[in-house]
């Protein structure tokens, strides 16, 4: 556990005294989060469990996404509007929407683009003031390129903001629909700054969203009351608590027990129990998702591609999807999800063939074998519902043309930092979408820039992808975009950075009686979840 988010509970549990257990009226909705946010600013979380706790909570972003379509819909802007050299992006901002309050601040005006541009700045900008605030690591606005794509931005009025891009980007708009993109308040910002605690704004945040942080208690349970000033419309549950439960069976227990009404990612062997119990409802949701296994090349012997395309050949994926995900999931051979723009139906995939395997690796020089490491994820996700037993069949397999490898895990937080800086031999990870485009995986997970950042686990930079994949970011013909990415994902395969082992599903149960409560592309939305 680290000091700052030790601190931070500290500080926000003292803000109110603790009631006694965990109770659900009518006017109380309690989910079972997997774990403590690593911050409630989701421009510096990356997890999907922090986002839960705040973007999707506590703030808004300029758009939103159609939960069927996945394409852009208005949230905080009502209208935007592109330049013909697709370099100008004109927003016409949501008027009336106010920010909430808390013990600190009460804010005296409604949104408007001051808050745009101070949302946007602080993650841009090195010299602004609040940068370095709270360790000023701005993951996933540097993931996405936006860092070097925005020339400027610029206040028009009140109702208008103007992003001026360095080229045209195909994904620009999707990516003010992530969680990073959430929109903080300048004005409250710029109170803390005065008066000295900065900090402020990240640990005890206000926001637009359908509900307002009320106390934390580190790894126990987070309180939200509703923003009575919602202006998406009245929220019908006053009171959402998050209930810590990073065990995947005492979620469940919770579920069982009306401790809490919606639990996230059930694992698929307690499927039969949920789908048996009146009082329960399982639901599932198709995902735009990858599950896979990367090597990393910067590493021998995976710099060889001899041996990447050997373990490729010596991994059973059928065989790990059918014990793992239980019908909960697909094979997958590309790095973009099935039902993506640009998915190549046709790519060909690695059979398993051991007996080609040993091949590749005499080819290899390592008829003999070697030893590895395979880093196994410590929490459960769509794409990967049982990261150790999926680590165990890899490892068996393996053995089998003569590679002996060692599982290893560690504390989530740990593991991302660690593969962000190439600590890994191998290592199971994912992705799921954040704003519908491929340039979302096939740029952020396999570019040559995403090496620098670590989003890029395997490491790998290949010029010829990354071309492809930079070219089809400034087209915005959908036919010529998909075209490049078939190109791409031929490389990818033949050049074989990953395993790709499965596209799952999301699924996720709730009480019979909650209504409202639904999970898209955007993540969880809580904002019309009631008890019945």
């Amino acid at each position: 556990m680290s000091t700052s988010k030790t601190l931070l509970g500290v500080l926000l549990s003292a803000l109110l005294p603790a009631s006694a257990a965990l109770a659900a009226g009518n006017d109380t909705l309690i989910y079972c989060s997997e774990a403590s946010p690593e911050s409630f600013n989701p421009q510096i979380a990356s997890s999907g469990p922090s986002f839960v706790a705040s973007s999707q909570v506590l703030y808004n972003r300029l758009i939103n996404f159609d939960p069927v379509k996945n394409t852009p819909v208005p949230s905080l802007a009502t209208q935007w509007e592109i330049s013909p050299d697709g370099k100008t992006y004109t927003f016409t901002l949501r008027e009336g929407v106010k920010f909430t309050s808390n013990k600190f601040f009460k804010p005296t005006r409604d949104f408007n683009a001051d808050d745009v541009i101070f949302s946007v700045m602080r993650q841009k900008d090195l010299n602004h003031p609040y940068h370095k605030v709270s360790g000023g690591q701005y993951e996933y606005f540097h993931d996405v390129g936006l860092d070097s794509l925005i020339k400027e931005v610029k206040k028009i009025d009140d109702r208008h903001v103007q992003f001026v891009l360095n080229e045209p980007n195909a994904a620009f708009l999707a990516d003010w629909g992530m969680d990073f993109a959430s929109i903080l308040s300048a004005e409250y910002a710029d109170a803390m700054l005065k008066k000295g605690t900065p900090e402020n704004v990240d640990n005890w945040p206000i926001g637009t969203g359908p509900y307002a942080l009320q106390q934390y208690k580190v790894d126990s349970l987070i309180r939200y009351v509703a923003n009575p000033n919602y202006w998406d419309g009245e929220v019908p549950t006053k009171h959402l608590i998050f209930s810590i439960t990073p065990n995947v069976q005492t979620r469940l227990a919770k579920l069982q027990t009306n401790e809490c009404q919606i639990i996230p990612a059930p694992a698929p062997v307690q499927f039969p129990v949920i789908k048996n119990n009146k009082d329960l409802t399982l639901h599932s949701v198709d995902a735009l998702n990858v599950g896979y296994l990367a090597f990393n090349t910067e590493k021998k012997p995976f710099d060889q591609l001899l041996v990447r395309q050997a373990l490729n050949y010596a991994v059973d994926k059928k065989a790990i999807v059918n014990a793992v995900f239980m019908g909960s999931g697909t094979v997958a051979k590309s790095p973009l999800p099935p039902k993506m723009l640009g998915y190549d139906a046709n790519l060909k995939d690695y059979d398993y063939d051991p007996e080609k395997a040993k091949a590749l690796l005499k080819q290899a020089g390592l008829e003999k074998g070697f030893t590895t490491d395979i880093w196994s994820m410590p929490v459960q996700r769509p794409y990967n519902p049982n990261s150790r037993r999926i680590a165990e069949m890899i490892q068996s397999d393996w053995a089998k043309v003569g590679v002996k490898a060692n599982i290893v895990s560690y504390e989530w937080g740990e593991y991302l930092s660690g593969m962000r800086k190439g600590e890994h031999s191998t290592a199971l990870f994912g992705w799921m979408s954040d704003n519908g485009d491929p340039d979302n995986f096939a740029d952020v997970l396999l570019s040559c820039d995403s090496v620098k950042s670590g989003s890029n686990v395997a490491r790998w930079c290949d010029k010829g992808y990354d071309d492809l994949v930079k070219k089809a970011l400034l087209i915005s013909d959908p036919a010529k975009r998909a075209a490049l990415y078939t190109q791409a994902q031929e490389i990818f395969y033949q050049q074989a950075p990953w395993v790709t082992l499965a596209n799952g599903k999301t699924f996720y149960a709730t009480r019979s009686n909650v209504t409202g409560y639904s999970v898209s592309l955007m993540g969880s939305d809580f904002s019309k979840a009631k008890l019945n």
